[in-house]
């Protein structure tokens, strides 16, 4: 069957008909403006006003969503896909939102942050596994994600004022977040793959929407849910806060889904791994704290990795072995899939 690639657009901007690499700037740029806009209003919330409920956050956030959405003129008659596979869906971020926040009680930031670098690579593992992608990364991509990941956490690891603390069952935890991470990226590619017809809206507004429901009952056998209402009664402008935030990272989400549609789920997560390493980097600029040596041999390593990633195939030693595992480079009209050239099976059907 021919994968017929999808028309897309990020608000309004055509993606289908420019260059791979003005596809990759713009979903790059709106990613990494609604991050960095997120993480400085969860800064302020967190750590300024000490209001930490994440469930409850991402609960109002998710109805800021929905509102954004219906008034971009969406509704669930556009839907192409079933709900069940939504459900699928919701249920792994859920886990997988659970699981992260629950290994905090057992795993200091340092460990955490360790973990969490390492995303890319169960992400391109899982690939393999995923019905409708079975991806194959030829070999310079593994390496140049594992210089990236190891590059970050070198980074990270010289600012921490603790080292890593590891508890075997937070361990667990945040291995089972990862795991579920990687099952989520690779998800949502093959959604889009095997269904081209799938937006990025129909994607967030489904997700959205399943996933709500899910954030209630930790919220009220942790207590959450009363002490978030009370704590925000009292402190009105709060919801100000989350709302501008919900907003910005709206945007972010929708390029993120831009990018998994476009580029795969293993590209989209060495951008977002990136990312962390550039919102650091900024903090050492604006802070003006000092950098160390480990600081700098992670910033090397960061840019191999990434600058390994961009190289042309053709430059790369055995380029013809690894072109045998890719389709033919996209061309002007943009006629072949967008989903970053790695070979698939034929479609099955994912539920």
């Amino acid at each position: 069957m021919k994968n017929e690639e999808q028309a897309r657009s990020l608000f309004g901007i055509s993606l289908s008909d420019r260059p791979r690499w003005q596809q990759f700037l713009i979903c790059s740029s709106g990613f990494f403006f609604g991050y960095l806009v997120n993480g400085i209003c969860e800064e302020y919330v967190y750590n300024r006003l000490q209001f930490s409920y994440g469930w409850y956050f991402t609960f109002v956030q998710g109805f800021v969503y929905l509102i954004l959405i219906y008034l971009q003129g969406f509704t669930p008659k556009q839907m192409v896909n079933p709900w069940k596979t939504y459900v699928k869906l919701s249920a792994v971020l859920m886990g997988s939102h659970g699981l992260t926040k629950g290994s905090l009680a057992f795993l200091n930031y340092p460990a955490q942050i360790m973990f969490k670098s390492t995303k890319v690579l169960p992400v391109m593992v899982m690939g393999a596994f995923i019905p409708g992608l079975r991806r194959k990364y030829p070999l310079h991509e593994y390496i140049s994600a594992l210089l990236l990941v190891i590059g970050l956490i070198l980074f990270t690891l010289a600012d921490a004022h603790t080292s890593p603390n590891f508890s075997i069952f937070g361990v667990v935890m945040i291995m089972g977040a990862l795991i579920m991470d990687a099952f989520l990226g690779n998800f949502q590619e093959a959604i889009f793959t095997m269904n081209p017809d799938t937006t990025q809206t129909e994607m967030l507004f489904c997700s959205t929407v399943v996933g709500l429901p899910f954030l209630v009952p930790p919220m009220i056998l942790t207590g959450e849910l009363f002490k978030a209402w009370n704590s925000c009664s009292e402190h009105p402008y709060v919801y100000g806060v989350l709302v501008f935030e919900a907003m910005a990272t709206f945007i972010g989400q929708v390029s993120v889904l831009s990018l998994i549609a476009i580029f795969g789920a293993a590209t989209t997560a060495m951008i977002t791994t990136a990312r962390k390493a550039v919102t650091l980097l900024l903090s050492f600029l604006i802070f003006t704290k000092p950098l160390t040596e480990q600081h700098g041999t992670g910033l090397l390593l960061i840019a191999m990795g990434i600058i390994l990633k961009m190289l042309p195939e053709n430059k790369l030693p055995g380029g013809s072995a690894v072109a045998k595992h890719r389709k033919p480079p996209i061309k002007a009209d943009n006629s072949l899939p967008a989903n970053g050239g790695v070979v698939e099976e034929e479609r099955r059907p994912l539920v």
